[in-house]
């Protein structure tokens, strides 16, 4: 198809839409989307993040938003030519609501929209000092008596959480709180960001040696800065460590270290919390309107208890507390599980002469680090897509734009490709005993990650050492310990003195419960996983992670976590949806989600 073609069939749709929409017909802009079709709004219309499906359910979010939010004047993106390829049309656009301007991406499919994506970029009348709005800095010419801007910085430190009170309160000075944080900041939302850390960065600095990130550099910036053109494609974690410190000082963060959060309530009267910090010995209260907590993806470790543990003679660990091999050369351990941190921390234990067993649990799906590059990421984050045009900002939202119900469909296809390329690999984990798994449906790592974030590997080398025999492999379950190892429920007893448990992460609503309360938790419901009604991901169906970055069933209560591209990503819709509060905006939120409980 002609561009000329493709282009004007792009702008028929979007005139057809605009017309719809300023003519507040609900039902005639539901017409224009195919029979299968998904629209996913993040911020924008609903003041959520949701996907509809279908007609109908365009319609009915049409009909409940059209009055508030007032979607309109969506435009192709100047310097972006719409583009077909197999009968899919796809074309960049733009559009505002009356509180903001948004960004999308569009996808149509035998003259009708396939797939919709919109999502809210800033606020009118309240944009970030970017750009042309940049601060001056320096204030040329003399005055009496003026401030510097380190007088400036001293003196918001000393006031804000004191005489002053911050508007969010984020739990948690990890990736996650970091990057809300510096969005908060350039949006002038004041914050303040609570880590029980001597150091920004210490969450990474504290772990076992060995961890580095599995994901490439290209997936992991932050916002605002990008890592350097000679940053490591995997960073090791201290290096992690340092960026985080480094970023949170340059970006001008208020970020309290040291600082533990004892407890928090809500005052329904005031609409405000009450969050009691231990502040390096010193109890300090703060009332903010909104708390955040970004405790990580997951939740506190995951500690089994197993009978005769009291008896062991050796060192229990969990894999949160493990720092690293060096003490443990010419021993036995045993490492509990099958995933990345078990992985791990078997590969520098054996690099450290130490005697190491892995004992799997379960299956365990296994995806090559280079193959995921190259299959599975390369098209959107590495650096032939940096070369050609395609920006972090732009990788993100061609990744944001497949609804995560027909996302399964796409994946297969790569995950395919990876076993097939890596076939005699497979094949010697299996002849190996190990027990691997691509998901329910085949769809690979990124699906289980969304669905519970569990069950996988990305290689980078300790799989070879599995197949070599080089780190023992054993299955089953723990029954119990005794004084000199571990007891298999088949009767297998495993000499140890050293047992590290990567047994894993309870569920981010579980901090909920205890800085909170049960009751506060039990009204939130499931934090994480889509509803996909796959192996630890019971339904029903949310369509989209399940209060995360969005409101809750608790008022002012949020939740921000997961990987460096989620925290990067996700932190501008929260951080606009806190700002908009802050300013008195109308933000009538569509699709809020219903308590799933915890069974």
């Amino acid at each position: 198809m002609l561009d000329s073609t493709v282009t004007a069939e792009v702008q028929d749709m979007l005139d057809s839409l605009n017309a719809a929409l300023a003519q507040g017909d609900a039902q005639a802009a539901s017409a224009l989307f195919a029979t299968d079709s998904y629209w996913r709004d993040l911020v924008a219309v609903t003041w959520n993040l949701k996907t509809v499906e279908g007609p109908a359910g365009v319609q009915d979010m049409l009909t409940a938003q059209l009055g508030h939010t007032k979607p309109g004047s969506f435009a192709i993106q100047e310097g972006e030519l719409p583009a077909e390829e197999g009968g899919v049309i796809t074309a960049w656009i733009t559009f505002e609501t009356a509180a903001g301007r948004g960004w999308g991406l569009m996808r149509l499919k035998d003259g009708r929209i396939w797939t919709l994506l919109t999502t809210l970029q800033e606020l009118k009348g309240f944009e970030e000092n970017r750009g042309k709005r940049r601060p001056m800095g320096a204030e040329h010419g003399a005055a009496k008596n003026r401030k510097s801007w380190t007088e400036k910085r001293e003196a918001e430190a000393a006031e804000l959480g004191y005489t002053e009170q911050p508007y969010t309160v984020i739990i948690g000075g990890g990736q996650g709180g970091i990057a809300l944080g510096a969005r908060l900041r350039q949006l002038g939302v004041p914050a303040i960001v609570l880590d029980k850390h001597d150091r920004p960065g210490d969450q990474w600095r504290s772990r076992y040696k060995s961890l580095c990130l599995h994901d490439p550099i290209w997936y992991d910036h932050l916002p605002y800065i990008k890592f350097p053109d000679n940053w490591p494609v995997f960073t090791p974690k201290d290096k992690v460590g340092d960026w985080l410190e480094m970023y949170t000082k340059v970006m001008e963060i208020p970020y309290w270290t040291r600082s533990e959060v004892q407890k928090a309530s809500y005052d329904e009267a005031s609409g405000t919390w009450e969050v009691k910090v231990n502040r390096d010995g010193e109890e300090v209260i703060l009332r903010p309107t909104q708390l955040v907590l970004a405790t990580g993806m997951s939740g506190k470790p995951n500690m089994p208890k197993f009978p005769g543990m009291e008896d062991f003679k050796g060192t229990i660990q969990h894999s949160s507390q493990h720092d690293g091999p060096d003490d443990w050369t010419g021993k036995k351990v045993v490492v509990v599980g099958s995933n990345n941190s078990a992985h791990d921390i078997c590969a520098a234990l054996w690099e450290a002469d130490a005697d190491v067993t892995m004992v799997q649990r379960s299956s365990t799906h296994i995806v090559k680090s280079d193959s995921l590059m190259e299959i599975g990421l390369g098209a959107l984050y590495s650096e032939d897509a940096v070369a050609s045009g395609m920006t972090t900002e732009k990788a993100d939202m061609v990744f944001a734009s497949l609804p995560y119900r027909i996302m399964h469909e796409f994946q297969i296809p790569l995950y395919d490709q990876m076993k097939e390329r890596d076939a005699e690999f497979y094949a010697g984990l299996e002849k190996a005993g190990f027990d691997l798994d691509w998901g329910d449906d085949g769809s690979g790592l990124f699906m289980k990650y969304l669905r519970r974030g569990s069950g996988y590997y990305i290689d980078v080398g300790a799989s070879q050492l599995i197949i070599d025999g080089e780190v023992k492999l054993v299955k089953g379950q723990v029954e119990r310990f005794d004084e000199t190892g571990v007891v298999l429920s088949d009767g297998t007893h495993l000499d140890a003195d050293l047992v590290v448990m990567a047994t894993g992460y309870g569920s981010m609503n579980g901090w909920a419960a205890d800085l909170i309360s049960q009751e506060v938790a039990d009204k939130v419901g499931k934090v994480w996983g889509l509803g996909s009604d796959t192996t630890k991901d019971p339904g029903p169906w949310e369509g989209e992670q399940r209060n995360m970055w969005k409101p809750t069933q608790q008022e002012n209560l949020w939740f921000h976590g997961g990987n460096l591209h989620q925290s990067r990503h996700y932190s501008l819709y929260l951080a606009l949806q806190l700002k908009a509060r802050m300013e008195g905006l109308e933000t009538p939120v569509y699709g809020l989600q219903e308590v799933h409980h915890l069974s």
